[in-house]
């Protein structure tokens, strides 16, 4: 959900919040995505939401191997100078040890605000450090990933610790994820300017999704954003890696691999009642072997993307399985996994008893392709390819069959 952005250049008052530029709000677990579900069943689909860009033209340097492309992905905001010194933190890591920032003085740091009982866009995030860190390759030890829990009702340690295993993040060593007791995490929030809204009934929180760059000597340089973009996986990360290693003293000497983003500068977002993007990913059981979404012209497609480490995507599956037992003759289903390793996610298929095609995008081509804004997500596709709905959240079969029944007898 978006919310109004704080202008750039308000005041800093001294005790008071640090000046943002913006601040985008996500669901938790895809609560605040699971409201689209009326609107969506009754209009085409939803607008996708449109990047910040830096007013730079594509391929024009708006950092060193930073072009307007990779900007855009990261909705980069370089600060003017004076650089502001980051505020200080002082709370505790998944590893029940003191994290303070003065700690990776020396280094850059990626600052990011993340809860840890997200399961949809903070997923797309951790693919996205864990995909940096290999284009980073031996400078990994020079930029830390620092994550602040955002959520005060889930404050211990064995929390993110769960959330960090379970995400892939475990092997990462310069991976933290700092919580500390409610008051602290509202101070942390609060002194970067980063919006965290609360639901005590649910005990469920939306929070901003801003990136902050901090060279070594512990002041800020630049802002981003992790969302939609991020879904991008080998593109986004391979940005966030070179803006980070951008901070360190010897930058110029480091090469960052991943692709550069400069390719995808014309690309068009997934659009409603616009050709459906195309892809052509492995499949999740025969990774040797490729589909692309042409294979499946000729009938209304569901192309639904999931991973294992979501829990609405857990509650979605068996509707998704019965959907198709129900319209699989006159309709097409393909299900997407975008965090998994291919062996634990068939497995968890398996579990599930899916038995429609399964395919993995593990470099987040397809998911990129369709701005997926969080887990699980869900596009319909006409019979000419056209994209008729964008599903953000999960779905119960009577939804689905309810949608798939209309465009067929429509002649979508």
């Amino acid at each position: 959900m978006p919310k109004a952005p704080t202008p750039a250049g308000t005041p800093n008052t001294p005790g008071g919040p640090h000046p943002r530029g913006r601040a985008l709000l996500w669901g938790t677990g895809g609560l605040m995505l699971l409201m689209a579900v009326a609107v969506v069943l009754l209009l085409p689909g939803l607008v996708p939401h449109s990047p910040g860009t830096t007013g730079a033209p594509a391929g024009t340097a708006v950092e060193p191997g930073i072009n307007a492309a990779a900007a855009t992905l990261l909705q980069l905001d370089p600060q003017s100078q004076p650089q502001p010194v980051a505020p200080a933190l002082s709370l505790t890591d998944q590893n029940g040890k003191h994290v303070s920032l003065s700690d990776y003085h020396g280094k850059s740091v990626v600052l990011s605000f993340n809860d840890d009982k997200c399961q949809d866009l903070c997923t797309l995030l951790a693919q996205d450090v864990v995909a940096a860190n290999k284009d980073l390759g031996a400078h990994a030890k020079d930029v830390v990933f620092l994550s602040v829990n955002a959520n005060p009702y889930y404050p211990s340690t064995p929390a993110i610790k769960e959330w960090t295993d379970s995400h892939g993040l475990a092997g990462a060593s310069n991976w933290v994820f700092a919580t500390g007791s409610p008051p602290e995490l509202a101070k942390a929030a609060a002194s970067y300017g980063v919006p965290v809204e609360l639901d005590p009934r649910t005990r469920s929180v939306v929070h901003g999704t801003e990136l902050f760059f901090i060279d070594p000597a512990g002041k800020e340089a630049a802002l981003g954003q992790f969302g939609t973009e991020s879904a991008s996986t080998d593109l986004y990360a391979h940005a966030m890696a070179q803006a980070a290693v951008n901070l360190l003293p010897d930058a110029a000497a480091i090469h960052v691999g991943g692709p550069s983003p400069a390719a995808t500068a014309s690309q068009t977002a997934a659009s409603i009642n616009a050709a459906a993007p195309a892809f052509t990913l492995p499949q999740l059981t025969r990774p040797q072997s490729t589909t692309s979404l042409g294979a499946f012209k000729g009938k209304v497609t569901v192309v639904n993307f999931w991973s294992s480490t979501c829990t609405a995507c857990v509650a979605e599956m068996p509707a998704m399985e019965q959907a198709f037992k129900a319209l699989g003759n006159s309709t097409n289903f393909v299900g997407i996994d975008v965090a998994d390793n291919p062996r634990d996610a068939a497995a968890f298929a398996a579990k599930y008893g899916t038995t429609y095609p399964l395919l993995s995008d593990g470099a987040g081509t397809a998911s990129g392709a369709y701005q997926v804004p969080g887990l699980p997500f869900t596009a319909v596709i006409g019979t000419d390819g056209t994209l008729l709905v964008r599903h953000p959240g999960a779905m119960t079969a009577e939804q689905l069959e309810y949608v798939l029944q209309s465009l067929i007898q429509g002649g979508s």
